[in-house]
């Protein structure tokens, strides 16, 4: 129920048009699920991490249910990417991969990528020769490149956003830091159980809301006000202005995303360096 905007508003508004509903649940939380199962129930689907909330859901609990009612269990991987997370592994039919982030990290292609086995994915395959949608030559070297620094970048980044979250978390001006790896976060405990690592993003409020919030992202020198991800470079956007700016401003606050709320995509940058431009930035607004 906190899914990204675009997927969201693919589900919930395109999907519909084609005879086909979907039900939000709490993917943190299996006691309903059974009471929202309909007799045509297809598919549960869920992201590895959420965006931009990052919560981290009880992913074995996912899978079971799928197995259990004979669904097709599906994951958007794209926050954690095959480094942190193996849905295969666990037990997902398909995941989905949006290699414009984490896999190509360098900001300069848009790719995706559909896995899972065998008879899933010749069907994918089919219906995509149907409808288009080949990856160019270029691309395809760019991303084959940039995988095999995939690896080396994703623990740098992480290890920045880690360092980003602690700084945050204990500064007066923020409020809400959302960062799967600070023991406050709901979702620490399954993100220790599910993945090798805690991601590269985080989200936060700046105290004194919208005004401050677009002030502080004016202030900074080295993140980059941007809606994208999984970069080289630090990104930083607010999503109901770019990500979730589909969706209603009422749809917004009940999901948890407020007109203040940054998300933050730490990139390779020395961690210092980005910790000092957010201090002062935030020392820039704080009158």
């Amino acid at each position: 129920n906190t899914l990204y905007g675009g997927t969201a508003s693919f589900i919930l508004e395109d999907l519909p048009r084609y005879g086909i509903t979907c039900d939000l649940i709490d993917t943190t939380d299996s006691s309903d699920w059974s009471a929202m199962l309909q007799p045509n129930t297809k598919v549960i689907y869920t992201e590895t991490v959420t965006n931009p909330l990052l919560d981290v859901p009880e992913l074995g609990a996912v899978v079971d249910f799928a197995k259990d009612n004979k669904l097709i269990s599906m994951i958007d991987n794209t926050f954690a990417s095959p480094v942190l997370f193996s849905p295969a592994e666990l037990g997902f039919d398909l995941s989905l991969q949006s290699c414009t982030k984490y896999i190509n990290g360098h900001s300069d292609i848009v790719a995706g990528a559909v896995i899972g086995g065998e008879d899933f994915v010749k069907k994918v395959t089919s219906r995509m020769n149907h409808l288009g949608g080949s990856l160019n030559p270029g691309a395809c070297f760019l991303l084959h490149r940039a995988v095999k620094t995939l690896e080396l970048r994703m623990i740098r980044q992480c290890e920045n956003a880690g360092q980003i979250a602690s700084f945050l978390e204990n500064h007066p001006e923020i409020q809400n830091v959302k960062y799967p790896g600070l023991e406050s976060s709901a979702s620490h405990e399954r993100a220790k159980k599910y993945l090798c690592g805690f991601g590269a993003m985080v989200s936060f409020e700046v105290a004194k809301g919208e005004t401050r919030a677009k002030k502080f992202m004016d202030q900074l020198n080295l993140a980059i006000d941007a809606p994208s991800l999984g970069g080289l470079e630090t990104l930083i956007t607010r999503p109901a202005l770019t990500s979730h700016s589909g969706m209603s401003s009422l749809k917004r606050e009940k999901a948890g995303i407020t007109d203040s709320l940054i998300r933050l995509s730490a990139g390779i940058e020395l961690a210092e360096d980005l910790i000092s431009d957010l201090d002062q930035a935030l020392n820039k607004t704080a009158s």
